[in-house]
């Protein structure tokens, strides 16, 4: 039986919440992140992982997307002073006056040229110089030091022809290289920016003030100032500004930022609520579960940033190919200028060739080919009400073949309704053992639970308090009330007991049944039934579609299970499984070779969800508590699950495009940088080069830009 009690299960709005909470030291701790690529954000200082830059401090999430806004204006002035800058170093060159055929020259003219190329050469190649330095210092070797030793190169000799040295300048070069490199920095930038906004939409959900009702006055206070029990006042349409529990009025809830879930959800008194949703058209009371640090909001945006930071196997790989093709560059721009220079070619030509092929093999676009997909998986994925714990395990759905479902609450809507109740003890009517039962239920979440509960209040009994409660593994729970002992039991309970079944009991396949035992005797059973989600037949159709199987792992029993399971046109399934039978399941199917994926609650499904490939924890907020699920996912909907999948798939197939487009293009351009092709008259200049590279880099941005979920 599906019976998860209160002192196991756990709310992802309670204290208890399975996200590791977080302290106020740790929020107050100082963050920090790359100028050049902002969606690397640490703890510690240090140096960026992508480009070797020392971080620099941010007070905040959002005071780091202010940094980056300035990061991005600073390149973007760069880039307009050494434009106006580049017109007369264009203009002063010999070479672009012999190919425009005229003829430009004064007295210290030359001058003029090195005053205006040494302007471009130190505030436009700043960033990458000092990026240079931060690699070097960092042992790193990357980008930076790739684009600053070229320019330096180009910069050095190009100043050695002023005074005397023989050989034609690089001056115009160096600036047009330049140029486009802060352009394509600027917009890559951007790219990044944009690819974690999703992540500050959530960071803005939380209003800035909250309305505290203090005796009968209410006053306005910092939403930061808000601690556990304040009452708070939520007029209509403005954002919940703390997690909470209803103590007052009604309203209808959009939640969809935060879960996905786009219809608005009816929140009564006793509902719990979640900070950043938007309040209808009813004023409403909140009980403060928690301050606003440890709200679920705030932990989504926490799993967020560490899903963003963290890597998986497809992004170690990215990295160790940069740092591969930074090594391949340099030796091979040593190698491209020491061939052209004994050839008899000259010091200027062997020295462009070498500028142009250290350039060109830049590995901007295979260093950001993975981060800026996993920038805007995640954020987007958080805002569809799927959190990434574990990239390695999202990145692995593509291989998913099998899918193991729980029943309650995932593949049906969850809310059970009591539909019998049959008394098998003289003098004891319907709603004496309704009574009974809601004395052990009324601390318990679990849908069956409630259902009782619900009755109880519908049929107005005064329920009783019940003492020594404690949980039966998987076969539902005791506790003494009113001196007698009870058990609400599962059949599997029954059965090991030898206590025979009554008749009539599955008359119904779809009813789910619990037996209450007085003294250990059988005193009735309750019927409840639980609808199958309308979406969950169209979810399991998909799954075929896309060749996965579909299993029901229940603890119900055996008649439920399979009228559900025939419903929804399951492959197969295991009815009254007790949670430490649930890991052998899922190891059989694994024998089989299946690569299996396991959605649950996240508590007694731990064990199954650690021995899938791809744990999934699922179930309105609940199954946040799985710290082994490498997945969660905020709503139960069996298409979320699915959308899951596919995003997967989509996610990896963006990331390996990404990555062929990068290696792709270094191994075609870095032969025609070097010359190979010269005789035949195909050679790429260094601002050829830069376009090329930059280019790459956009194009990279711009795919993992347009990575969506279905």
């Amino acid at each position: 039986m599906e019976h998860s009690h209160g002192n196991e299960e756990m709310h992802v709005l309670k204290k208890n919440s399975g996200f590791k909470s977080m302290d106020s030291h740790q929020h107050a701790h100082q963050k920090y992140t790359c100028p050049m690529h902002p969606q690397i954000i640490q703890d510690l200082p240090g140096k960026c992982p992508i480009c070797g830059m020392d971080l620099v401090p941010m007070k905040g999430a959002t005071d780091g997307h202010h940094h980056d806004n300035a990061m991005i204006k600073d390149f973007r002035k760069r880039f307009y002073v050494v434009f106006v800058l580049t017109i007369p170093i264009m203009l002063l060159s010999d070479m672009i006056q012999h190919w425009l055929n005229f003829h430009f020259v004064f007295p210290g003219s030359r001058f003029i040229l090195l005053l205006l190329s040494t302007m471009v050469f130190i505030y436009g190649g700043y960033p990458f110089l000092k990026g240079m330095v931060g690699e070097v210092k960092s042992k790193n070797p990357g980008m930076m030091t790739l684009i600053g030793f070229a320019i330096s190169v180009a910069f050095i000799y190009s100043a050695f022809t002023v005074f005397g040295l023989s050989g034609m300048d690089f001056f115009w070069e160096l600036a047009t290289l330049i140029l486009i490199m802060l352009l394509g920095h600027w917009i890559e930038m951007k790219s990044v920016s944009g690819a974690s906004r999703e992540l500050e939409l959530l960071i803005q959900l939380l209003p800035d003030d909250a309305h505290l009702v203090h005796g009968n006055h209410i006053m306005d206070v910092k939403t930061e100032m808000l601690k556990e029990n304040d009452i708070v006042l939520i007029k209509p349409g403005e954002k919940i500004p703390a997690d909470g529990i209803i103590v007052e009025g009604e309203s209808y809830l959009n939640e969809s930022l935060l879960t996905g879930e786009s219809k608005p959800v009816d929140k009564k008194k006793n509902d719990n609520v979640i900070a950043g949703s938007i309040n209808g058209n009813g004023a409403i009371k909140i009980s403060v579960l928690h301050g606003t640090k440890d709200s679920y909001l705030s932990q989504v945006i926490k799993l967020v940033q560490d899903a963003q930071q963290s890597k998986s196997k497809t992004q170690l790989l990215a990295d160790k190919a940069a740092r591969w093709l930074t090594i391949i560059a340099i030796v091979s721009g040593i190698i491209t200028f020491i061939t052209w220079y004994f050839s008899g070619s000259g010091t200027a030509f062997a020295m462009e060739r070498m500028v142009t092929v250290i350039v060109i093999c830049c590995p901007h676009a295979l260093g950001l080919a993975v981060p800026l997909v996993v920038a805007r998986s995640t954020a987007i994925s958080a805002k569809n009400g799927l959190l990434i714990k574990n990239r390695t395990e999202f990145e692995n759905a593509r291989k998913i073949t099998t899918i193991v479902f729980d029943k309650t609450g995932t593949l049906t809507i969850g809310k059970f309704a009591v539909s019998k109740i049959v008394s098998l003890q003289n003098g004891m009517d319907e709603s004496a053992l309704i009574r009974i039962a809601s004395a052990l239920e009324q601390n318990s979440e679990h849908p069956i639970a409630t259902g009782i509960i619900e009755k109880a209040r519908e049929l107005a009994i005064v329920i009783p308090p019940a003492i020594n409660f404690k949980a039966l593994t998987g076969q539902g729970v005791e506790a003494t009330v009113e001196n007698k002992s009870i058990k609400i039991v599962s059949p599997g309970y029954l059965n090991e007991n030898n206590i025979p079944l009554p008749g009539s009991v599955f008359e119904d396949a779809a009813q789910t049944t619990v037996f209450i035992l007085i003294e250990n005797k059988l005193a009735g059973y309750i019927s409840l039934s639980d609808a199958v989600r309308p979406e969950s037949k169209d979810a399991i159709q998909t799954l075929h579609s896309n060749q996965i199987k579909s299993v029901l792992l229940t603890g119900d029993n055996k008649l439920v299970a399979e009228s559900v399971s025939k419903e929804l046109g399951m492959d197969s399934y295991y009815a009254e499984v007790l949670p430490h039978q649930k890991l052998e399941k899922i190891k059989e199917l694994q024998n089989k070779g299946e690569y299996v994926a396991m959605t649950g609650d996240g508590v007694n499904d731990a064990p199954a969800l650690a021995q899938a490939d791809i744990g999934i924890a699922v179930g309105s907020g609940s199954d946040i508590a799985a710290e082994t699920a490498g997945i969660v996912l905020v709503n139960s909907n069996p298409k979320d699950i699915v959308s899951l999948i596919m995003f997967g798939k989509t996610t990896y197939k963006k990331m390996v495009q990404n990555l062929a487009w990068a290696t792709g293009y270094n191994i075609v351009a870095l032969p025609l940088a070097a010359g190979v092709l010269y005789k035949i008259g195909i050679l790429l200049s260094p601002a050829a080069g830069a376009v090329l590279m930059s280019l790459s880099t956009v194009i990279v941005a711009i795919n993992a830009s347009l990575l969506k979920v279905k």
